[in-house]
């Protein structure tokens, strides 16, 4: 097992697929009526958030508890990060307290593999500014898998803004080991120029969701990150809705088995509609709940599980 999970890029075919199995039995026993594993107890874990989160943080913080392990959750905010500390001296700060494993989310693309030349336990990413966010991509196939039963062979549209999201080229990464067959769809100012060695030699492209759907097994959309954005990437958000938001109308061009992912947060009535939001096709919710499985297994396995 590899010791740091800094990118989908470090997982083989068969890591990950062991990650996958491992989390269907995390899964299998977080339905007792006791939750908790004794896997992980005496093993620090921290969750170094330079950015806001929500379901990756609770995520994580969760999966540790579940493994009986020691939890500290560290915020920039109010730290002497504010202060100006470097991300250097935060880790050698976390190596003299003995952690097991760093959970980091920060604003600056690679820090998790700077981080981890700084601590000896286990780096995880979190997400780190637009380049990956591997667990989100291993929940997603996860997520897939569950729902269709396979992942070799599958047909996968990733669609939106696919320039600024990790989201995006840590499952095009995953998804294209592990055998499925991936489509970036977009406005062209929002697919990276040299896709084929931004993302994957791979993926293809399309910049017309219309003509992707019929043949689409999985449909995943991306949130539109305006705050990444300096500059107009579309005319206004009426317009990348009409061209490139899942409504009603276009999931009825979808095959009757496909299915519907988002990884949030959503901005709902732009690129998904809250009817297909909230439909049975609609994997939105498990996703966050597989979450908490797939994470379990990612700290389980890298720090020794079996």
């Amino acid at each position: 097992m590899i010791k740091h999970l800094r990118s989908a890029a470090d997982l083989d075919a068969a890591t990950a697929t062991l990650i996958l199995d491992t989390a269907a039995e995390m899964a299998a026993l977080s339905g007792r009526e006791v939750k908790k594993l004794p896997a992980l107890r005496g093993r620090t874990v921290v969750n170094l958030f330079y950015e806001d989160s929500t379901r990756t943080r609770i995520s994580f913080e969760a999966a540790a508890k579940r493994l009986s392990a020691d939890v500290i959750n560290f915020s920039a905010k109010g730290s002497s990060v504010s202060k100006g500390e470097s991300l250097k001296d935060t880790a050698l700060t976390l190596q003299a307290m003995g952690a097991d494993a760093v959970v980091i989310r920060h604003w600056a693309s690679g820090a998790p593999h700077r981080l981890a030349n700084w601590v000896d336990g286990s780096v995880v990413n979190a997400g780190d500014g637009t380049h990956e966010h591997p667990t989100q991509a291993l929940l997603d196939a996860y997520t897939m898998r569950s729902r269709l039963g396979r992942l070799d062979g599958l047909r996968v549209a990733i669609v939106g803004d696919v320039l600024h999201s990790r989201v995006a080229r840590s499952n095009v990464l995953l998804l294209t080991t592990l055998g499925a067959q991936v489509t970036v769809v977009g406005p062209p100012t929002l697919i990276p120029l040299d896709v084929a060695a931004a993302l994957s030699e791979k993926t293809q492209v399309s910049f017309d969701l219309d003509a992707v759907l019929p043949d689409s097994d999985v449909v995943m959309m991306l949130r539109v990150q305006t705050e990444r954005m300096q500059d107009s990437y579309f005319p206004s958000a009426r317009e990348y809705s009409r061209r490139y938001g899942l409504d009603v109308s276009r999931l009825a061009k979808m095959p009757e088995h496909a299915i519907v992912m988002h990884p949030g947060p959503m901005n709902r009535g732009m690129e998904i509609a809250p009817e297909v939001a909230d439909s049975p096709r609609s994997t939105i919710v498990e996703q966050v709940a597989n979450g908490v499985s797939v994470r379990m297994a990612v700290l389980y396995l890298l720090l020794g599980g079996k």
